[in-house]
């Protein structure tokens, strides 16, 4: 078989139901691919879900359970249990558009990559706040491009809700090590480093759900930014000061906060640049978010996504600094 599509699940039966139900429409021969849904220890009846599925379009899936040990572990499992020429991974919150598989291989063939990665993107039947949390991880003032954009402040590094590998890639370097922060990051910097041509194919992109409320979105964002500590760890140079400004930010803003107690007098000076900033980004962030949706409350929604990602990556970039510099919390297994 040529494609074998890791799916790490752990108590979301309801969304390899739409993963399935999208995978449906997948324009692509059924001969050539197939789902290996790794159960990460779920205890939702997965298993009886699959049993009883049937696909409309002849689709290939296997199903594997496993003690709960991560989405990294999940990964690693699929990998060892596949004979396929590739493996690609991803989230089960995603929706696949029919062209997706089609668009991987033409990438391949065309560009002889032995590992990939796609976009993410949102889906017209996701909700506001979804929509609202697409904009903040895509646009370039949110992420800078680096989720597979072709304008990025830094090279592309696929990551796990949408990437692929050669099992060539996987019979020299292995599986991913890390067990939850940047496990994906980590392991496209490690084939990087091995030599292995790394590519984006645009075209290859995902519908993502991610998180479906700002909290929980803020929880995520949190630990995304503690693991860039953790990747700073393992690779120098994927730690640059570009990473480090929203932890700046709290900092700074603390900092004023505290010297405008002190001394009141300065107040205006300091505060007031600093409002009038805030202001011009969430105007940017509400025109950039309207002119994609056409929707004031998903635009005044953007706004709070935008901020949510700000502030909760500087809280985890601050949490992890504590924990794995300061304390020396152990870094292993993270």
């Amino acid at each position: 078989m040529r494609y074998t599509i890791i799916v790490p699940v752990y108590n979301r039966k309801n969304e390899v139901e739409e993963l399935l139900n999208s995978a449906e429409s997948l324009d692509y021969p059924r001969e050539e691919f197939e789902f290996l849904f790794v159960d990460d220890g779920s205890v939702d009846n997965l298993k009886d879900f699959l049993n009883d599925y049937h696909s409309k379009s002849k689709l290939n899936y296997r199903y594997i359970y496993q003690e709960n040990s991560g989405p990294a572990g999940a990964r690693n499992n699929g990998m060892s249990n596949s004979d396929s020429e590739y493996f690609l991974f991803l989230d089960s919150d995603c929706l696949l558009p029919p062209q997706w598989l089609k668009e991987i291989d033409l990438g391949i063939v065309e560009n002889n990559y032995d590992a990939f990665g796609g976009p993410d993107t949102f889906h017209e039947s996701f909700s506001p706040v979804l929509k609202a949390v697409n904009y903040s991880m895509t646009s370039f003032i949110g992420t800078g491009g680096i989720r597979g954009s072709e304008k990025s402040v830094e090279k592309f590094y696929p990551r796990s809700f949408n990437m692929g590998i050669s099992k060539a890639v996987y019979d020299k370097i292995g599986g991913m090590r890390l067990r939850y922060y940047g496990e994906d990051t980590d392991f496209s910097a490690r084939i990087y480093d091995a030599g292995f041509k790394v590519g984006l194919i645009s075209e290859a992109f995902v519908y993502h759900k991610r998180r479906t409320s700002l909290p929980l979105f803020f929880k995520q964002i949190s630990r995304i930014g503690m693991s860039r500590i953790v990747i700073g760890n393992l690779h120098k140079h994927m730690l640059k000061p570009i990473h480090l400004l929203p932890a700046m930010l709290i900092l700074g803003l603390l900092f004023l906060f505290i010297l405008s107690i002190l001394i009141p007098s300065i107040f205006s000076w300091f505060w007031i640049p600093v409002f009038i900033g805030f202001l011009l980004i969430c105007l940017l962030a509400f025109y950039q978010s309207y002119k994609m949706y056409q929707s004031i409350k998903i635009g005044f929604l953007s706004i709070l996504a935008l901020n949510i990602q700000v502030f909760g990556y500087g809280y985890g970039l601050l949490k992890a600094i504590w924990r794995f510099h300061i304390i020396k919390e152990n870094i292993e297994n993270k």
